[in-house]
């Protein structure tokens, strides 16, 4: 951190313009712009932690008159007042300027409250709180300032308007609302002096935090995936301890649905840096991520598994991309004291099933990556962030994905708007799920899943009816997933019996064909009746065992088709392309049939 923000700061600083900002409403591109504001952001924090350790000048020593110290202050208000001018702190996905008026200006006097404006808010805030008389000796009123368009562009929008639709008041409560909620809190605390308004917005927050904790089922599943977790679940435990400090443990947040969120990220684990990806997020861990946090929580509450998980995670460096307020806890506070011998490395559990979500991960020995691991789910699609992925598979080896979920890819305008399910990564025809009649799922709860048998702990299966996902009858389509730990091998086991297509079939139009696909990292080769899959090609993946997929021979036609990966997100994690194997079953076995797939790692 300290070399990157040596170099930068004799560069200009990151000017997102207003061309970028258009570029959302004209072509439907948000990195132009988010990607600046980003750069300027994460500059900032640079500058603040520099500011803050000591023995840091142009030589890396201040002078007598802390020369140093001043230079690194200078940064700092250089980067707070740029902020104070930029004319909005949301992100241009986010704001409704062009629906009001047609508008891609941001309208001043109509500021638009979403995680970018929490963001910028709450970086302030930090930054008053840790370096405030220092940047007002320096730069006299800017403190005043910064308080100032916090009011104006953050509280005074959140206590007047109740339509912000992150609140959750219609019941649909989703990651928008701990993330806000916890940077308002902060920008609350440090930025409000008025007693009354201060009091007022983090009784709000208080009551939207409230709503999303509510919403938590009791297994604490998070059916916005694991990467999610971390701007959802895990914003709203920083919120519960910010107030829990800021009260003196009066607001108390050891609440009995926290011991299930802080669970969550080590039972979606599957080896090293992969974890299970349903819905949007990569399936490879982010650097910035706060581990530290997690561990304090998991220490805690006394849970082993958890802290253990979390301290092997734990990468001892810190990124300024995870946003100032983590830096500086990760930082200032460290990850908290061991529990127990929990902190020996990650539990890897050979079973998790939380039945919220209809997710089940399985390994074939528990406590270690090496053999095979299953994750199979169920649900609906109408979750958050969904991807078509009722009934899909994933099958890693040795803790890397083999059989994948492709994940999140590159966000644009088409991703939140009607043609989301137009983007490969969305679709079901791109994940691991059949086909029959070759439609695509629908989109809506009632596209679901129905348990027919959940996995105990000497039986890892789990058995679904997935028709309805089609708009068929639910029983018209069976899946069993399970593995095998004494045969070494997952079997994946599908039969159908199908009358008619539905005559107002979602997503594309209904044909006689019936298809099983299975979407594939690695490099696929094919044998009558198997298919070997090794790691090649897969970034940073070690190239050890693959997996063989084994089926009897004549059962169906494959079909071998390769998506190669433009998308920057998507080649970062699986390089260069995924290849997508179809197996179509033969006319006498489309109304009425079944196909058993195994899965075994090579020797």
């Amino acid at each position: 951190m300290a070399g990157q923000a040596a170099a930068e700061r004799a560069a200009p600083w990151p000017q997102p313009l207003l061309s970028d900002y258009a570029r959302y409403f004209r072509d439907g591109n948000r990195t132009a712009y988010e990607s600046l504001v980003a750069a300027r952001q994460h500059r900032l924090t640079r500058a603040v932690v520099m500011a803050l350790v000591p023995g840091h000048g142009d030589a890396g020593n201040p002078g007598p008159d802390c020369s140093g110290l001043n230079e690194w202050l200078d940064e700092v208000i250089d980067g707070v007042y740029l902020l104070c001018e930029q004319s909005s702190w949301s992100w241009a996905a986010h704001d409704d300027v062009f629906v009001r008026s047609g508008g891609v200006v941001p309208d001043r006097s109509l500021p638009f409250l979403d995680l970018g404006a929490g963001e910028v808010a709450a970086q302030l805030a930090w930054i008053d709180h840790v370096l405030g008389e220092q940047i007002e000796a320096r730069a006299p009123g800017l403190r005043r300032r910064v308080r100032e368009e916090t009011y104006e562009r953050v509280i005074q929008p959140f206590l007047e308007r109740l339509d912000w639709h992150w609140l959750g008041l219609n019941g649909d409560v989703h990651n928008w609302n701990p993330w806000i909620h916890s940077n308002l809190i902060a920008a609350a605390l440090f930025l409000v002096d008025d007693a009354s308004t201060q009091a007022n917005t983090v009784a709000r927050c208080v009551e939207g935090l409230d709503r999303f904790l509510a919403s938590i089922p009791d297994d604490g599943a998070i059916d916005e995936g694991f990467a999610y977790w971390w701007n959802g679940a895990g914003r709203a435990l920083e919120g519960l301890s910010l107030l829990e400090q800021a009260t003196g443990g009066v607001l108390d947040g050891g609440l009995p649905v926290v011991r299930g969120l802080v669970a969550f990220p080590h039972r979606m684990h599957i080896g090293g840096t992969w974890f299970l990806n349903v819905a949007d997020g990569p399936a490879r861990s982010a650097k910035s991520l706060p581990w530290d946090m997690l561990h304090r929580w998991a220490v805690r509450l006394g849970d082993e598994p958890a802290a253990g998980h979390a301290a092997a995670m734990m990468s001892g460096t810190v990124e300024a991309s995870a946003g100032l307020g983590r830096v500086l806890h990760s930082l200032l506070t460290g990850p908290g004291e061991p529990a127990g011998e929990a902190t020996s490395g990650p539990p890897l559990a050979p079973l998790t099933y939380l039945p919220s979500v209809q997710i089940m991960t399985a390994r074939e020995s528990g406590g270690t990556e090496k053999g095979l691991y299953l994750a199979a789910k169920g649900g609906h699609n109408g979750e958050h962030h969904n991807h078509r992925d009722v009934g899909s598979v994933v099958i890693a080896v040795d803790g890397v994905p083999l059989l994948v979920d492709a994940g999140q890819p590159t966000y644009t305008a088409k991703t939140f708007g009607p043609d989301r399910y137009e983007i490969c990564a969305m679709q079901s025809a791109w994940h691991s799920v059949p086909a029959p009649f070759g439609l695509e799922q629908g989109t809506g709860r009632e596209f679901t899943a129905t348990v027919l048998a959940a996995p105990d702990a000497g039986n890892p299966r789990l058995t679904l009816a997935i028709g309805a996902a089609y708009g068929l009858s639910p029983e018209s389509w069976i899946r069993s997933s399970f593995l095998d730990a004494e045969a070494r091998t997952v079997t994946i086991a599908d039969r159908w019996e199908l009358s008619a297509p539905p005559r107002d079939a979602p997503g594309q139009d209904a044909t006689s064909g019936v298809d099983i696909a299975y979407l594939t990292a690695g490099t696929p080769q094919l044998q009558p009746g198997s298919a070997t899959i090794r790691p090649t090609g897969i970034p940073g993946a070690a190239q050890g065992r693959g997996a063989v997929l084994r089926w009897a021979p004549g059962s169906a036609d494959v079909v071998v088709d390769e998506w190669h990966l433009d998308d920057p997100l998507l080649a970062e994690v699986w390089g260069a392309k995924l290849t997508r194997l179809r197996f179509r079953m033969p006319s006498q076995s489309r109304a009425a049939g079944s196909f058993i797939l195994t899965v075994e790692a090579t020797s």
